[in-house]
C-alpha cells in the first residue's frame, strides 16, 4: 500500500526513507571490518573512552545513544574481555567510572586509524562543501521541535 498524504507528507515520508536507507548502508560498509572483533556498539565505547577518557555508564550511553539497561551489557562484556574496567570513585561510592584497560587501548588504537581511513573514503564521494553543508542540515534536523506531539503542520 502507498501511502497517500499530501505532496509535503509523501515528500517528508520519502526523505525520511532515503536518510534512513542512507545511514543504514553508510553505517553498514564503515563498520563491516569490525565484525570479527567488536560489535558497533562495543566499538562506539571504546573509541568514546580513548578519545574523551574516563566515563560513567550514564554519560556513555548518552554519548552512544544506547539506553543503560543496554549500556551495562555491553559494558559487562567489554569487561570479560579485559577491555574496560569499572573503577569506584572515592569521592561518590555510588559512581563507577568505565576506563580503558592497555588491552582496550591496544585494540582501539590499532583498529581507530583503519575505521577512520573507511570513513573517509565513504565520505570523499562528497565534496567539502557537501559534507558541511550535509553535516549542518543534519545538525538542524536533529534539534527536536517543540511540537513533536505526532501531529502533522
Amino acid at each position: 500500500m502507498k501511502f497517500r498524504g499530501n505532496r509535503k507528507q509523501v515528500l517528508a515520508l520519502n526523505t525520511f526513507v532515503k536518510l534512513v536507507r542512507c545511514t543504514n548502508t553508510v553505517s553498514y560498509h564503515v563498520h563491516k571490518h569490525l565484525q570479527n572483533e567488536l560489535t558497533v556498539s562495543q566499538f562506539g565505547i571504546l573509541e568514546a573512552l580513548v578519545h574523551l577518557g574516563p566515563m560513567s555508564q550514564k554519560e556513555l550511553s548518552e554519548k552512544i545513544l544506547k539506553s543503560p539497561g543496554n549500556i551495562t551489557t555491553i559494558i559487562n562484556n567489554l569487561e570479560k574481555a579485559g577491555l574496560v574496567t569499572r573503577i569506584l570513585s572515592m569521592e561518590d561510592r555510588r559512581y563507577y567510572a568505565i576506563h580503558l584497560t592497555e588491552k582496550g587501548r591496544e585494540l582501539i588504537e590499532r583498529i581507530f586509524p583503519v575505521h577512520a581511513e573507511i570513513l573517509f573514503n565513504r565520505m570523499s564521494v562528497l565534496t567539502e562543501q557537501e559534507q558541511q553543508t550535509l553535516g549542518k542540515l543534519l545538525k538542524k534536523l536533529s534539534i527536536p521541535e517543540e511540537n513533536d506531539t505526532g501531529k502533522g503542520k
